[in-house]
């Protein structure tokens, strides 16, 4: 493995020639309207699946918490993530949805004019909202799993259109 700052690091967006890691100037890119969406999915158990969707948990209503969680990370993003730039986001949805029998899905989108794109609020919005779930649920179920975090589509920007084959469409209201 080559160490940083010789011969590939010139190709690394976040790495300056010198092998110094640093944010990516983004002042000279075009202020476009970017979305991203982004899922996770979560196992627990059918009978703590039914008390979450019935607001029955002893923490009370996960699901709400867990959606205040991922706006409230899609906002921080940029104090989470080292080299994310900070953003202003116009809009944010979460949706948490039973997928079956014990399994449940998390999906965000995210939207936002500006220099560079949102794909990294979304992904941490499904993250964080995730983790709440587990955290207002582990006390019914501690077996529970969170996994499958990934970008299902992001549009604006020069690299352009992406969508995820079988993305799950965006929430109304403009994301």
């Amino acid at each position: 493995m080559k160490p940083l700052g010789h011969s590939d690091s010139h190709n690394l967006s976040h790495v300056d020639e010198a092998g110094n890691v640093h944010m990516v100037d983004v002042s000279e890119k075009p202020v476009t309207t970017r979305i991203a969406t982004a899922s996770a999915g979560m196992t627990i158990r059918a009978e703590v699946l039914d008390q979450l969707f019935a607001g029955k948990l002893p923490k009370g209503d996960a699901i709400a918490v867990a959606k205040l969680a991922g706006i409230s990370a899609a906002k921080a993003t940029g104090q989470l993530i080292p080299l994310c730039h900070p953003l202003i986001l116009d809009d944010i949805q979460i949706r948490i949805d039973r997928q079956g029998k014990g399994r449940v899905g998390i999906v965000a989108s995210v939207k936002t004019t500006s220099r560079t794109g949102a794909e990294m609020e979304a992904m941490t919005a499904v993250s964080v909202a995730a983790l709440a779930l587990y955290d207002m649920a582990k006390a019914a179920d501690r077996s529970m799993t969170i996994g499958s975090i990934q970008l299902e589509e992001k549009s604006g920007g020069r690299s352009g259109h992406f969508k995820r084959a079988g993305a799950p469409e965006a929430e109304q209201g403009g994301v």
